[in-house]
């Protein structure tokens, strides 16, 4: 959804700026972890060790995942840690924004945790020998860990994105603040990150059923939200399943 934001309004001005600090995560905090993997686990290792690509004015910047940790403020939730992970792919090549960054966000102290694990070997691909066996440390953490990482049925969680735009509309500056915050659905006990990723899939699926996209060829997400009328359609998508967007925006 963060793309087809970013898409959507560079269309309609030149922006200088985009930021994405998105994560999902168990209401209840448990330690040592006080997380919980609501999307497969092996791709929330990934995030912890695929270098982030990020734009510093106009130059793709490569930086460890994990780097730049900083504490942000959400109301209901309250202080979230962001840090450097490599979420921005297609933009990179689709979107000519001069600065742009994708973080993930967990309970603070989580980058600490995970840079210890990766500093001491146990995400690891490498192959080592332990007592006459030949063993990836990667298999053996994320087989330990999977367990401790898996959402017990109908556990509460919660998923927060704030994206950022920033640029000229019009000749005048002008900034946009995207704010999500999605719980956990009771009554059909369905995760706030099935709801928020499973409905963009479906809206624009029924763009697709229903003609209102029709490009051809592989089509990233920012590409929808560039095109006429698809961005709007789509809140309207996310209004009737209560997912509220809310919208901030500020001018010079």
């Amino acid at each position: 959804m963060s793309n087809i934001i970013l898409g959507y309004h560079n269309e309609k001005m030149n922006v200088e700026r985009f930021e994405c600090y998105v994560g999902g995560l168990p209401v209840v905090r448990t330690l040592p972890y006080e997380y919980k993997a609501p999307f497969s686990p092996i791709d929330v290792i990934a995030e912890y060790t695929r270098p982030a690509r990020i734009m510093e004015n106009g130059k793709l910047i490569v930086k460890p995942a994990l780097s730049e940790a900083e504490l942000l403020e959400f109301e209901g939730i309250g202080t979230l840690e962001a840090f450097n992970t490599d979420g921005l792919r297609t933009l990179l090549k689709t979107m000519p924004v001069p600065n742009m960054k994708e973080k993930t966000m967990r309970y603070p102290g989580h980058a600490r945790f995970m840079n210890a694990l990766r500093g001491t070997g146990f995400f690891a691909e490498n192959p080592v020998e332990v007592s006459g066996v030949t063993v990836r440390p990667i298999d053996v953490t994320a087989k330990l860990l999977f367990p401790k990482w898996k959402l017990a049925k109908d556990e509460e969680e919660f998923t927060v994105m704030r994206v950022l735009i920033e640029g000229k509309e019009n000749d005048k500056d002008k900034k946009y603040s995207y704010s999500l915050f999605d719980r956990f659905e009771r009554n059909s006990g369905t995760s706030s990150m099935a709801r928020t990723t499973g409905y963009t899939c479906t809206a624009v699926a029924r763009l697709v059923l229903e003609n209102q996209f029709t490009m051809k060829g592989i089509c990233p997400p920012e590409y929808i939200g560039a095109a006429e009328g698809c961005f709007e359609l789509i809140m309207k998508h996310f209004e009737k399943r209560n997912i509220d967007y809310r919208v901030d925006i500020s001018t010079a």
